[in-house]
């Protein structure tokens, strides 16, 4: 029995006309021929760190935005590590209306300083994502704003199953996609896309290792949530998800894999020196999983996920 709002195919090809202005398809690469060869197949790389943003998170927060009647909504409000936030704001900046971002106290300040040059008010709130989300929801109500959640509502994991759409259109060979998990929304999204057009194709899946959210609900049967997270990728690091993402990659992703912070942080470095490309820790994840030898493919493509520096450093 599925999920009532779990989204199918037709979700994501509707969401992919609704958001076509706004977004710009991000370049598929090969990573061959490379100084420092990272696995014995030639990977290719989905760019969705060359977003409007910098991340992917635009194609969820704009699906979801469009489909709100226009004139109905004053404003729109969200929790975030950082990235979905940056995409909501840059949705309400392309519908005309205000935005509210709840951050933790861990996200980097680069991501507040870009949030308000998008227009957005941010409030810093809680230690991690959790606790800002409680806020946001509350503030919802008062304020009379619309919340859009970060990875588990519907059209925003229809809006990040776009990415899929256009991975299979670029790269139809590929056999197997590594995807980075934080809450789920986008591993849910492009699992969805690819796994109905191409059953045969394997998608893994990459969390820290110390912020295992969907690996250890997959061991447990069922959503649990961390006691604690430690793990550096602040966007990769929700202490739960929810049961639309866990039933969706529990019936969708192959395996869940985790890395640690430093494979991250030396995959980020390999693609600043080989591509020119930064990334945060968590864009980097999925080629950390590659590079350690986690994810094997014979024609693999790893989604390098959002922009950042705290990768570099």
């Amino acid at each position: 029995m599925h999920h009532p709002d779990r989204p199918t195919l037709e979700h994501i090809q509707s969401a992919r006309e609704r958001i076509a202005d706004s977004i710009r398809p991000t370049p598929v690469i090969s990573a061959a021929p490379a100084r420092n060869p990272i696995c014995d197949a030639p990977l290719m790389l989905k760019l969705e760190c060359l977003q409007v943003t910098g991340s992917f998170k635009p194609r969820g927060a704009l699906s979801r935005a469009t489909t709100m009647a226009p004139g109905s909504i004053k404003g729109l409000i969200t929790a975030s590590g950082g990235n979905h936030g940056l995409g909501t704001a840059y949705a309400a900046h392309r519908l005309g209306v205000s935005a509210v971002v709840y951050l933790p106290e861990s996200a980097p300040a680069e991501k507040a300083d870009k949030l308000r040059d998008w227009g957005a008010e941010v409030r810093i709130h809680g230690a991690i994502w959790d606790e800002s989300n409680s806020a946001a929801l509350a503030a919802a109500e008062t304020e009379q704003l619309a919340y859009i959640h970060a990875f588990t509502d519907p059209d925003v994991i229809a809006g990040q199953g776009t990415i899929g759409l256009e991975i299979l259109e670029n790269a139809p060979e590929i056999d197997t996609l590594v995807v980075a998990i934080g809450g789920g929304g986008l591993i849910a999204g492009v699992a969805t896309a690819v796994k109905t057009l191409k059953p045969g194709i394997r998608v893994i899946g990459v969390e820290p290792v110390g912020a295992p959210t969907h690996h250890a609900s997959r061991q447990a049967g069922e959503v649990v949530t961390l006691d604690a997270i430690r793990s550096r990728a602040g966007t990769l690091s929700p202490r739960r998800s929810e049961a639309l993402n866990f039933e969706i990659i529990n019936d969708l992703v192959d395996d869940i894999v985790l890395v640690e912070d430093d494979a991250m942080q030396q995959a980020s470095q390999w693609l600043w020196k080989e591509f020119g490309v930064g990334t945060e820790l968590a864009g980097a994840a999925s080629v950390a999983a590659v590079q350690a030898g986690l994810a094997k493919g014979n024609r693999p493509l790893a989604i390098v996920c959002g922009a950042g520096s705290d990768g570099l450093l």
